[in-house]
């Protein structure tokens, strides 16, 4: 079977211009928006949340006005904007934008889907929020990168991993403590989670070592370095060869999780092991 993850990657790779560049910067001027709104008239934010029963009546603003609810109306909130604009802008430089913007849509799209079906079935009305959709980015962003360390407000160093292990706790309690249909919602909402980043998150767990379908060894470092030398381009993917002056459609970045220089083009940049040396 296909690794989902994998994909997505040649669905981007097929179609280069696909997706939101710079999405979270979006995102974030929205919520900040929506923020001062709420200053106002705090009643009004209950007019732009996802609501199934009141989309299927004509107020299909709320598919688009759901995104950018912050999800705290004090202070607070404008540093959850701020660090969730900072994740999704490193996930997105790390996936490529194709990727990032498929993962932060399909989550907001498992959300809207959940909450109509379960209004259908159960004849109940429900007020979404994008709490489990930026969850789900934080996910993300803390297995790539589990031991980074942040200044938890602003004063005390704790490492990501720290804070998901604790968000997960939150996150399991919600699903034991809430009544049905909403305490599904989690689960839902982090399918694409699963789907982007089970792999990676089970290698983590169990120690392994990465899928064969990866490539690296020293000498390609040396052989790159050789080439760049003597060939007309800037960039080369050290997994598959490929170079911005054969292939321009494509995206190429550095690793910042490798030592040294190395270069990967957008299927492998997620999808390489690192270089230790």
């Amino acid at each position: 079977m296909k690794d989902p993850m994998r994909a997505v990657n040649d669905f981007c790779y097929r179609h280069p211009r696909f997706g939101i560049p710079n999405l979270m910067r979006y995102i974030a001027i929205g919520n900040v928006a929506f923020w001062l709104l709420g200053m106002v008239n705090p009643t009004l934010i209950s007019y732009m949340s996802f609501s199934p029963m009141r989309v299927l009546q004509g107020e299909v603003w709320r598919l688009f006005t759901f995104f950018f609810i912050p999800e705290n109306m004090g202070f607070l909130g404008l540093i959850t904007v701020y660090f969730y604009y900072w994740i999704g802008n490193t996930l997105e430089q790390q996936w490529g934008t194709g990727p990032f913007t498929i993962y932060f849509f399909s989550g907001a799209l498992l959300t809207m889907l959940y909450g109509v079906l379960m209004a259908l079935l159960l004849q109940a009305d429900f007020y979404l929020t994008p709490t489990y959709v930026y969850l789900a980015m934080f996910f993300a962003f803390a297995v790539l990168y589990p031991d980074m360390q942040i200044l938890l407000m602003f004063i005390l160093p704790i490492k990501i991993k720290y804070l998901a292990y604790l968000d997960a706790a939150f996150f399991v309690v919600g699903v034991i403590n809430k009544p049905f249909p909403v305490n599904l919602l989690p689960v839902v909402a982090m399918l694409n989670f699963l789907v982007f980043c089970g792999a990676e998150l089970l290698r983590r767990m169990g120690g392994g070592r990465r899928s064969s379908t990866t490539i690296h060894f020293r000498r390609e470092s040396r052989r790159i370095r050789q080439e760049q030398a003597q060939q007309l381009y800037r960039h080369k993917c050290a997994v598959c060869g490929r170079t911005e002056k054969d292939h321009p459609e494509l995206e190429f970045r550095y690793c910042s999780r490798c030592q040294g220089y190395h270069c990967f083009c957008e299927e492998h940049i997620n999808n390489h092991i690192h270089f230790t040396e």
